[in-house]
């Protein structure tokens, strides 16, 4: 990616940050629990590390209603369709955090992804598609880790 494209997304990236910082310093922060913003901390900063990476992020959160579940990006890298479950962790004291998606989550993942496929034109066809993961691991006094493991499981067991 070209230099300029890259800080044009570190400053995006650092004026959500700030928005979010300001809003909670004016008694806006979320409702939600605090493993949940963890997560939705952990979502962003995938998008961007997908952006800075050559990644198209089309959907974010999509879910298809009465389906439990969501799938927390779908990004292109380059004709490639990617899933991508985003897992963020504070802590390396219990597991690593890919672990945690275990064979449940892998089959709900599956699911959502068939049904976004679908949910498709029937002009086009159906393109190549794969699972990956990324990794967030934000730990007290050490700087962001992000990885990608791409294609880290695959349509079955």
């Amino acid at each position: 990616m070209p230099i300029a494209f890259n800080l044009g997304i570190d400053v995006v990236e650092r004026g959500v940050a700030a928005l979010d910082w300001l809003a909670g310093r004016r008694g806006r922060q979320s409702s939600l629990a605090p493993h949940l913003r963890t997560g939705e901390g952990g979502e962003e900063a995938a998008f961007f590390y997908l952006r800075r990476n050559g990644f198209t992020v089309v959907a974010r959160r999509w879910n298809d209603g009465p389906l439990p579940g969501d799938l927390d990006l779908i990004a292109w890298q380059e004709d490639v369709l990617c899933f991508i479950e985003v897992k963020t962790r504070t802590s390396t004291e219990v597991a690593t955090a890919s672990s945690s998606v275990d064979r449940n989550k892998r089959r709900t993942l599956r699911r959502l992804a068939r049904q976004y496929l679908r949910q498709l034109p029937d002009d086009s066809a159906t393109p190549d598609t794969r699972f990956d993961i990324v990794t967030v691991y934000e730990l007290p006094g050490k700087p962001r880790e992000t990885r990608l493991i791409p294609g880290a499981f695959g349509w079955s067991e």
